[in-house]
């Protein structure tokens, strides 16, 4: 076993190992879960060094502070993030994302923050000492299915890491930009919804309310008027489906949505924007634009080919 591994100081908010999700379980009621922001998970893997799949520590708005115990380690952060490293002689270091930072026994790392954001990630060389349910990483908090018994992660807890040969340095320079609508695709209902209920779905602003979690966020803003029925037979959802129930407010499945629904569902939210949208904070402003499936697959070649460029940038 190795001899390197995290005391858990203060859990965080949220905080669970994720990887890029589970295939294919739909059927059994468990959604793909995963990293809810694709592509900072992406980079945080690649600056050290891992397996593009490997697990992560993925936390909301507060981090864990965490005492690394071992010979040495090296980790990395991706987001917006406000974060510090305690050292053993209780000196700081100032923390930058997409930079890899060693960790010598006794030192803790202090993940304060996300700024502006709800998502970060923490990657450490030679990844968790964990197990994989359904050939992946994912937590899945509301089903209990996952690494540390489908739970987040607790005080006291101690998480055992990898054993490494040698630390790394690495650094990308990154940033987190926006887009100024949220691109989407009509939804399977979408005649179901008045011709001004939808003009105002596409011109108007939405504000991300405080009702948001890795399973769905909860939009005010012009109420979607249903000229037909407030509720339908349970269909499928998948991530990204905008539901409307009957108070006219919109939801959007993210990562740990259930897999069936009776909401009528105006429209879907494209891959490529899915990450942005995702880290959108309680009380930001976003808009909507329909785009057709084309597009949305183009969108998404784009989003692909970005991220790669991205990776090719680490040095």
């Amino acid at each position: 076993m190795s001899k390197n591994s995290f005391k858990v100081l203060r859990p965080g908010i949220n905080t669970t190992f994720q990887d890029l999700g589970r295939n294919n379980l739909y059927h059994v009621g468990l959604p793909f879960s995963g990293a809810i922001d694709k592509r900072n998970f992406i980079i945080a893997n690649s600056l050290i060094t891992n397996k593009e799949d490997d697990a992560v520590l993925e936390f909301a708005y507060q981090g864990p502070l965490l005492e690394f115990s071992g010979s040495q380690t090296s980790i990395v952060i991706t987001g917006n993030v406000n974060f510090k490293i305690i050292k053993k002689d209780a000196s700081e270091i100032k923390g930058e994302c997409y930079r890899t930072y060693n960790l010598n026994n006794k030192d803790c790392l202090d993940i304060i923050s996300t700024e502006k954001s709800v998502y970060g990630y923490l990657s450490v060389k030679g990844g968790f000492q964990i197990n994989k349910f359904c050939n992946s990483y994912s937590t899945t908090v509301r089903a209990e299915v996952g690494p540390n018994d489908g739970k987040k992660i607790e005080i006291g807890q101690t998480i055992i890491l990898n054993a490494v040969d040698s630390a790394i340095e690495k650094s990308l320079e990154y940033l987190n930009s926006k887009i100024e609508f949220i691109r989407v695709i009509k939804g399977t209902n979408f005649d179901y919804f008045s011709e001004d209920s939808i003009k105002d779905f596409t011109s108007k602003d939405f504000i991300v309310s405080k009702l948001t979690d890795r399973m769905g966020m909860r939009l005010s803003g012009p109420k979607i008027k249903n000229l037909k029925k407030t509720n339908i037979k349970s269909e499928g959802l998948g991530k990204g489906v905008i539901q409307v129930p009957a108070d006219g407010d919109p939801i959007v499945m993210l990562s740990d949505h259930g897999t069936i629904g009776g909401y009528p569902k105006i429209a879907v939210v494209i891959s490529a924007d899915y990450d942005k949208l995702a880290q959108c904070p309680p009380g930001e402003k976003i808009k909507f634009k329909i785009v057709n499936l084309t597009e949305a697959e183009n969108l998404y070649k784009i989003y692909t080919m970005e991220t790669k460029n991205i990776i090719n940038k680490i040095r």
